[in-house]
C-alpha cells in the first residue's frame, strides 16, 4: 500500500484506479459497437493501467534514501519509467494504425453508436480529472514520471473529443469509414508524443545539463550569497528523476580556516537546496585566484558583510 502522506505515490495509485475503471467501460462499448474508435480508445486505457503502475512502482523505488551502492539516490528509477511508457505507447500506436488500416479496407458498419459517444465523453471528463491532479502533484514535486502519465491523459482528452465527434458524424451522416480514419490520425499523434517522451527521458540517462533558467537561477543564488565569495567556476549539472544533481567550484579567501570554509559553503549548500526543491549540492572549495595577495588583514573578499 502507498502512504498517504506521499502525494507522488497517492497521484499514481489513483491514476491506476481510473485507468482501470474506463478501460472496462471502453472494452464492453467497443465490443458491442464494433468501434474501431472506441477499440482504439479501450487499448490505450489497458495501457494507462501497465503505465500507471510502473509509475508506482518506479516512484516507490526511486523515493528510496540513498545507500552505499546508489549514493546519489535512486531518482532514475522515474527516468527509466518515463522511457517504457514512450515505448509503450509507440507500440500501441502502430497496432492502432495496423488494425484500423485493415478495418478501412474491410469497410464494416458500426453499431450501437451512440454508447460509444457516451463512453466517449465520459472518459474525457474523468480523464481530465485525473490529468488535472496528475499536473499539479508532478509541479509540486518535480517529477518526470507523473508528467509523463499527465500528458498521456491529456493526450486521452483530445483523441476521446476528436474520436467522439467522428462517431457524431458517422450517425448523422453515414460516413463510416470516418471511424477508422480518425484512429490513424488519432495513433499519428500518439506515436509523435512518445518520440517527445523517449527524447526528454534520453536526455536525463545521458546526464544533459539541467534547463538554462535552472543554472541562471543557480548563478543569482552563488552571487548573492552573503560570505566572502570571491567567485564561482565549473558549475555541472544533471538530473536523476526528480533530482537535481550539481557540482561546483566556489573561491574564497585563501586564508580562511578550514571551519570557516565549511561554514560558508554548509550555509550556501542549503540555501540552494531550500530554493530549487530537489537539489543536491556538492561545493569544491578554491583559493582566491588574486597573484598579489594583501594578506587576511586586508582581504577585501574576507571582511564582505563585515
Amino acid at each position: 500500500m502507498f502512504k498517504a502522506k506521499n502525494p507522488k505515490l497517492k497521484a499514481a495509485a489513483i491514476s491506476i484506479c481510473g485507468a482501470l475503471f474506463l478501460a472496462i467501460i471502453k472494452l464492453i462499448v467497443a465490443l458491442l459497437s464494433g468501434s474501431m474508435a472506441v477499440m482504439a480508445s479501450a487499448i490505450d486505457s489497458l495501457l494507462d493501467i501497465l503505465m500507471s503502475g510502473v509509475n508506482f512502482m518506479a516512484i516507490r523505488q526511486a523515493e528510496q534514501p540513498p545507500d552505499q551502492s546508489h549514493p546519489f539516490g535512486h531518482g532514475k528509477f522515474e527516468t527509466l519509467a518515463t522511457l517504457f511508457q514512450a515505448l509503450i505507447i509507440s507500440v500501441s500506436g502502430g497496432w492502432i494504425i495496423y488494425a484500423a488500416a485493415i478495418r478501412l479496407s474491410q469497410n464494416n458498419r458500426l453499431e450501437n453508436i451512440d454508447q460509444g459517444i457516451g463512453v466517449l465523453a465520459f472518459s474525457a471528463a474523468v480523464s481530465w480529472l485525473i490529468a488535472h491532479n496528475l499536473s499539479r502533484v508532478a509541479k509540486q514535486t518535480d517529477s518526470s514520471a507523473l508528467e509523463a502519465d499527465s500528458l498521456h491523459y491529456r493526450m486521452d482528452i483530445y483523441t476521446n473529443l476528436g474520436l467522439m465527434a467522428g462517431l457524431a458524424m458517422v450517425r448523422w451522416f453515414n460516413i463510416h469509414w470516418l471511424d477508422p480514419t480518425l484512429s490513424i490520425l488519432v495513433a499519428s499523434y500518439i506515436l509523435r508524443e512518445a518520440l517527445q517522451l523517449i527524447k526528454r527521458s534520453l536526455t536525463d540517462i545521458l546526464d544533459q545539463e539541467l534547463p538554462a533558467e535552472i543554472q541562471q537561477q543557480v548563478d543569482q543564488l552563488i552571487r548573492t550569497h552573503g560570505g566572502p565569495v570571491a567567485g564561482y567556476h565549473n558549475l555541472r549539472t544533471r538530473r536523476a528523476g526528480s533530482n537535481k544533481i550539481m557540482d561546483f567550484h566556489l573561491e574564497v579567501c585563501k586564508d580562511m580556516t578550514v571551519a570557516e570554509a565549511h561554514k560558508l559553503t554548509d550555509s550556501l549548500e542549503k540555501r540552494i537546496e531550500k530554493e530549487i526543491p530537489g537539489s543536491n549540492v556538492i561545493i569544491h572549495i578554491e583559493p582566491c585566484s588574486i597573484k598579489e595577495c594583501p594578506g587576511r588583514e586586508n582581504c577585501e573578499i574576507l571582511h564582505t558583510g563585515d
